[in-house]
């Protein structure tokens, strides 16, 4: 396993005081790699269960599809070499091949047989006319230039051939996915593990729902959004709801995070301030780099791991303890959490987060997700950018990554423009539910015009 140091060493020009934004999904790849991952045990589940999950395996076709060939019309099936360009053809009826059993009889030249969409094809039978391309009874004349030979024919193993790979390990179970191993027969699929991902908040200022209102403090968003983010990840989440600035606390709730889960994510007390306390506890308990980022919004984070070890032998039931009972400081939801057996990882990934709750989101998309998809096993990593033209002027400096909340639409002739949403202060949540993408200008871009092409990421099945 390598150090944070090590890693850092692998980048060229790196400067956590001004890191980049690639730099950091470099450095978090890197970091997931060379850690002793645990989400590597697998389950098998039915399909109905496995949907969201990754792939734990190929799943290898055991037919092909379609298993024969077949015709993908309503229609005529007939030898097509008896077609002669730019003459009609006349043929006789003398059979009908219905969907789900084969046509016993044979068609010799000059005749046909009427057949029904995914019906086998009869014997000696390559093309297949649409009924409204016809005319006549029993027999039927196909007017000259309507057809091709071959035409209308689905092709045995045209789209899966047995033994070839329908779906490959890493790959996220999509209801597509879902309907094409189906087809296949197969009832159950092996996946990997959910991952485990434990959450809280951090700071006296931080209110939790049903608390009353109290001047300088709000309510805690965060735990929610990220709820929410993690949640349609398919991770298994543990809340540990708010921590309040107190060394024993804070101790107390990452050494439970690192007990039970793979990956921990904190909100807030990774900047400046005087009463920041967790990057204390944060660098007593593991190995933590703390960035400035090159990026708006979302400057401060801090990663690395949380190392449960060499506490592991701690009296650790009179500091959690104390922190259970610290009146409404968590969420209750940690007492009803399974705590990881001996045998569990005994380190957890670290993502500590800015406070500003847009801020969180956003660091969440660029940073946190692709590294829990590979932590996942998942190939889909990184998220895809979509080309749009910005609908208005953009003001950007070169040497930073912002990521403005855009709203994507059709223009009036056809192609897709975007348009910001107003306000992108890093406190405005408003603005996250009117988007339905984030505006990605790169580090060395500067101004954007109207009618310039931009890169969008998508928020679709994601926030």
């Amino acid at each position: 396993m390598k150090t944070i140091a090590e890693i850092s060493a692998e980048l060229q020009g790196y400067d956590p005081q001004a890191l980049s934004c690639t730099d950091v999904n470099l450095f978090l790849s890197k970091l997931v790699e060379s850690s002793v991952l645990p989400a590597t045990a697998t389950e098998n589940l039915k399909l109905f269960d496995a949907l969201g999950r990754v792939l734990a395996e190929d799943i290898v076709s055991p037919i092909s599809v379609p298993p024969h060939d077949n015709s993908a019309m309503d229609g005529y099936a007939f030898d097509g070499s008896q077609l002669r360009a730019g003459e009609p053809l006349t043929l006789k009826l003398v059979g009908t091949a219905m969907a789900g059993q084969a046509w016993q009889g044979t068609a010799a030249p000059g005749e046909c047989v009427k057949i029904m969409t995914g019906a086998i094809m009869p014997r000696g039978l390559d093309t297949v006319v649409p009924q409204e391309f016809v005319t006549g009874g029993e027999s039927v004349t196909i007017a000259a230039g309507l057809i091709k030979r071959g035409d209308n024919r689905r092709l045995l193993g045209e789209d899966l051939l047995k033994g070839s790979a329908a779906l490959q390990k890493g790959e996220l179970f999509t209801p597509a996915a879902l309907g094409l191993t189906a087809s296949l027969g197969i009832e159950t699929v092996k996946v990997q593990r959910k991952l485990r991902v434990a959450y809280f908040s951090t700071g006296d200022e931080i209110l939790s729902l049903g608390e009353a209102p109290r001047e300088g403090a709000v309510y805690d968003s965060n735990r929610y959004t990220v709820f929410g983010l993690l949640t349609r990840m398919g991770c298994e989440v543990i809340d540990l709801g708010v921590v309040r600035d107190e060394p024993d606390l804070l101790e107390a709730a990452f050494l439970d995070a690192a007990e039970q889960a793979d990956a921990i994510i904190t909100s807030g007390g990774v900047s400046v301030g005087a009463a920041d306390y967790t990057k204390a506890m944060m660098n007593k308990l593991g190995d933590v780099a703390f960035w400035k980022i090159a990026m708006r919004p979302g400057r401060p984070m801090a990663v690395g791991r949380i190392l449960y070890d060499k506490y592991a032998s701690s009296p650790r039931e009179i500091i959690v303890n104390s922190y259970i009972n610290s009146s409404r400081r968590i969420s209750e939801n940690v007492v009803n959490v399974d705590v990881k057996s001996a045998s569990g990882p005994k380190s957890a990934i670290l993502f500590g987060l800015p406070g500003n709750p847009v801020a969180v989101m956003v660091t969440f998309l660029a940073f946190v997700r692709p590294a829990l998809l590979q932590m996942m096993g998942s190939t889909a990593t990184t998220p895809p950018l979509l080309k749009a033209k910005s609908a208005e002027a953009i003001r950007k400096k070169p040497g930073r990554t912002e990521y403005q909340r855009g709203i994507v639409s059709r223009a009036p002739n056809g192609s897709l423009q975007v348009r910001i949403t107003g306000n992108q202060g890093s406190g405005v949540l408003s603005s996250m539910v009117q988007a339905n993408g984030l505006i990605v200008l790169h580090h060395d871009q500067g101004n954007v015009g109207a009618g310039d092409e931009v890169d969008v990421m998508m928020f679709d099945g994601v926030i």
